[in-house]
């Protein structure tokens, strides 16, 4: 064997060996890609489902459960570009550089979406709620990751920012299946607090919607500057509380009439020294 034999059986061996080397580095990041991608499926669905069972919403169930099997993913690429050698320590670092900028960039786009993870999550309010958020008074339409959509009185669309509404006060209205209706009323300093009293008493007694627990009250206000100030508390299921509101003051007015009580305008007593 002359000697370019020989150099072209030693590069020949240490192809072999090269390609067994690769070969099995090869075989062994695809056997580690199989087994996670199964993995990662099925830790998105062990999330899906532990999430829909604690009742959180489809979107931000459907968002974690991907997620959790991205980060497997992605962990799994990052130990396999290790298995050829590639140093991931620098892959993290243009990782972590990456999402900072991407935070910068959409911070206030972040923002909106954790306000409404949070919104979801904790449930303030739902879709048909008459709520009043970021100064804003309507009835939820929808409540997305970014924003929320709400229908005010006079039936206008009003589209607010979620970070809007989870850092500010949320007042819902129609949360708790029964509310109290608060109507005030001013009677003249001549009328009896006994007979004003029974008066008001039999009013709401008659209203109609009234619920008997939590027991309606008549509840003597103040001594006002022209009036005597009463409040009548009536206790109605929550989508009665507009009619027994107007129900309680039209039969105040008309019983306190009947009565000879006046509602007094207010008024000032001038006297001069002479």
């Amino acid at each position: 064997m002359n000697v370019k034999e020989k150099l072209a059986a030693l590069d020949m061996t240490e192809v072999w060996l090269l390609l067994a080397s690769w070969g099995g580095r090869v075989v062994g990041a695809l056997v580690a890609l199989f087994f996670a991608w199964i993995i990662a499926g099925w830790a998105r669905r062990a999330m899906l489902r532990a999430l829909e069972k604690r009742k959180l919403d489809l979107s931000v169930s459907k968002f974690f459960a991907s997620m959790v099997r991205y980060m497997i993913l992605v962990g799994a690429l990052l130990g396999i570009l290790g298995m050829f050698g590639v140093e991931t320590t620098s892959f993290a670092a243009v990782i972590a550089a990456l999402g900072l900028a991407i935070g910068l960039a959409f911070q206030g786009t972040l923002s909106n979406f954790a306000s409404g993870v949070m919104l979801l999550v904790f449930r303030p309010f739902k879709v048909g709620d008459f709520v009043k958020i970021a100064d804003k008074l309507g009835t939820v339409e929808e409540i997305e990751l970014f924003t929320s959509e709400i229908t005010t009185l006079d039936n206008r669309m009003i589209v607010i920012p979620n970070s809007s509404i989870f850092g500010s006060v949320i007042e819902n209205f129609t949360h708790h299946p029964v509310r109290r209706c608060d109507i005030s009323v001013g009677v003249m300093y001549a009328a009896t607090v006994e007979k004003t009293r029974g008066v008001l008493e039999a009013v709401v007694k008659e209203i109609p919607g009234r619920i008997e627990e939590p027991e309606s009250q008549v509840f003597l206000e103040k001594l006002g500057a022209s009036s005597v100030d009463w409040q009548l508390r009536v206790w109605c299921k929550t989508e009665d509380l507009w009619d027994v509101h107007q129900a309680t003051i039209e039969r105040t007015k008309v019983a306190l009439e009947k009565a000879g009580i006046a509602i007094p305008f207010p008024q000032m007593d001038v006297h001069l020294d002479k």
